[in-house]
């Protein structure tokens, strides 16, 4: 009797507040990162500049854990592979929209938490109530709807392969975000991730069209870093969402939310008015999120050992 209450306690959601930060932060990220591009500065030394905002939170959260970075095979092994994974899809993404239509390449890649919950129901044995169940289902549904934006695009089916690889690449390194945070510290992730990120960057100033003009002033780099800190702290919160949260629930939460967000500033600042199927899917996007949100979370019947 006493294990039967026991299993249906509700505990405290750390995980909630970190997920909601990073959607907040994506959100808003997601509305100003066009501006990096429209003030002349090219998508590959925007990497470059994300890179190098990694490296602030990671020496924070560092400094705040007493610089106890991990540093076992287990650790540097799963921390790189987040990184690289992370890292990797970004610099497949500028290569795929200039040889795809942008129209369909995000659709694909936001079914990414469609491989995260596969994954984390098979190999993490991870489950959910119905309503928690009902949310992610309306997440992924409203997912490609977010990200459908209608416009000219190429030809040719390399870019359907890389968006496929692109979705395989993020929805795995979700996977292992919460497969890592059950043996490693969440600053040792997070600072493999930015070691990973800065790997790539060589790659991504090599990809750069230096024959181009590039705006070198505080419109170019310096807007960018001021973006780009958005999405590493965004970043380091979802570690912690992943750590504390299941992530069959935290991915389908922060992909869906961060969205709608960044629709709601548009609507505010730039008037932007979203056409029907884009509205429809940020109506299935705020009933999936309040879902999650609302899910309620119970203790395990048996700790983890």
């Amino acid at each position: 009797m006493s294990a039967t209450v026991a299993t249906t306690t509700p505990r405290r959601r750390p995980w909630l507040t970190y997920a909601l930060v990073t959607v907040v932060l994506w959100g808003v990220w997601g509305a100003l990162s066009p501006l990096s591009a429209a003030h002349g500065f090219p998508d590959t030394l925007v990497y470059v500049v994300w890179a190098l905002t990694m490296v602030p939170p990671a020496l924070y959260i560092l400094a705040r854990g007493g610089w106890q970075l991990e540093r076992s095979p287990k650790a540097i092994a799963y921390g790189l592979t987040v990184g690289l994974l992370g890292a990797g899809g970004q610099m497949l993404l500028f290569h795929t929209l200039t040889i795809g239509p942008a129209y369909f390449i995000f659709p694909i890649i936001s079914l990414s938490p469609v491989v995260t919950i596969a994954l984390s129901f098979l190999l993490l044995r991870e489950r959910t109530g119905w309503q928690g169940t009902l949310g992610i289902v309306l997440a992924l549904v409203a997912l490609p709807m977010l990200d459908l934006s209608f416009g000219r695009g190429g030809a040719g089916l390399g870019w359907f392969v890389q968006s496929l690889l692109i979705m395989l690449a993020w929805g795995v390194q979700a996977y292992f975000m919460k497969l890592a945070n059950d043996s490693v510290r969440a600053d040792s992730i997070f600072a493999y991730m930015t070691i990973g990120a800065l790997l790539l960057a060589p790659v991504a100033l090599w990809m750069t069209d230096w024959s181009q003009p590039i705006n070198t002033g505080l419109t170019g780099p310096w807007l960018a870093a001021g973006i780009q800190v958005l999405n590493a702290i965004g970043a380091l919160t979802l570690v912690f969402a992943f750590r504390y949260g299941k992530a069959m629930v935290v991915a389908p939460l922060s992909n869906a939310g961060a969205p709608l967000v960044t629709a709601a500033l548009s609507l505010l600042f730039a008037g932007v008015m979203p056409g029907p199927l884009k509205a429809a899917g940020l109506v299935l996007a705020l009933v999936a999120s309040l879902l999650l949100v609302l899910e309620p979370e119970r203790d395990p019947a048996a700790p983890l050992s």
